[in-house]
């Protein structure tokens, strides 16, 4: 392979594992908030207010440039890309090259952000729980 395949698989493969190591903080996370008090996952829903609040604009541009990107993908048509490898045009291809290299750490980072937005969205979603239970047990007594 080419030392451009080389480098796009690894960092890649760095970003999976960057990704499934959220993935399993998020899910330990979650099944620990039964043990939690209120106050604990009340605390953690803050923190992961705040985190998301910090990296809200990163998200956004990460979001619009998304967009571009598939802008650009579908106008870009198959047949002009097989006349590019008849032609030999490598510099076209290289740039198409670089596009989708982008493109794939795009999606891998608004999958990362994805389960911070996740997990906030479940903090809340508990907390919002408890919040109903404790008013259950306030109007039962």
């Amino acid at each position: 392979m080419s030392t451009a395949i080389d480098n796009f698989t690894k960092q890649l493969h760095d970003n999976l594992e960057a990704v499934e190591d959220r993935l399993n903080s998020l899910k330990k996370n979650i099944q620990s908030l039964p043990k939690k008090t209120q106050t604990e996952i009340q605390s953690t829903l803050d923190k992961a207010k705040t985190n998301l609040d910090e990296k809200k604009q990163e998200f956004d541009d990460y979001r619009a440039k998304l967009k571009t990107q598939l802008e650009e993908k579908e106008s870009e048509l198959m047949s002009n890309i097989e006349e590019w490898k008849a032609n030999r045009e490598a510099e076209k291809l290289e740039h198409r090259a670089d596009k989708a290299e982008d493109y794939a750490a795009t999606m891998t980072f608004l999958a990362m952000a994805a389960m911070d937005e996740a997990e906030e969205a479940t903090l809340a979603a508990i907390a919002a729980r408890l919040d109903a239970e404790a008013a259950v047990g306030i109007t039962e007594k």
